[in-house]
């Protein structure tokens, strides 16, 4: 076969001529990014103490981690993390602080 007079032609998901940033690299930093942000989102539910804040914040959390989940390219697990971690769980233990009340 001819080979091209600029050489072979590039692999997928690498540099292209002309072209200083590969897909590879984009997603590579998408998903340092997310993993980071969930480290800080769950360092804040952590050392969050008050009730009604903590929920508020594990809530952010959950989507923090639905935004992991799909920066993985794992759709399905997003979907479930949006459901449950996002909205269900949150509205649970808001029901659950109004019927509780105050600490002593």
């Amino acid at each position: 076969g001819r080979r091209r007079a600029g050489g072979p032609a590039p692999r997928p998901g690498h540099a292209r001529p002309g072209c200083p940033v590969t897909p590879v690299a984009v997603m590579d930093v998408l998903q340092v990014t997310a993993l980071v942000l969930a480290a800080a989102g769950a360092t804040l539910v952590v050392l969050t103490r008050d009730r009604v804040r903590l929920v508020l914040v594990l809530s952010a959390y959950g989507m923090l981690l639905a935004i992991l989940f799909f920066v993985f390219q794992a759709p399905d697990v997003t979907l479930s993390e949006l459901t449950v971690g996002a909205v269900a769980l949150p509205l649970i233990l808001l029901l659950t602080i109004a019927k509780v009340g105050k600490p002593r």
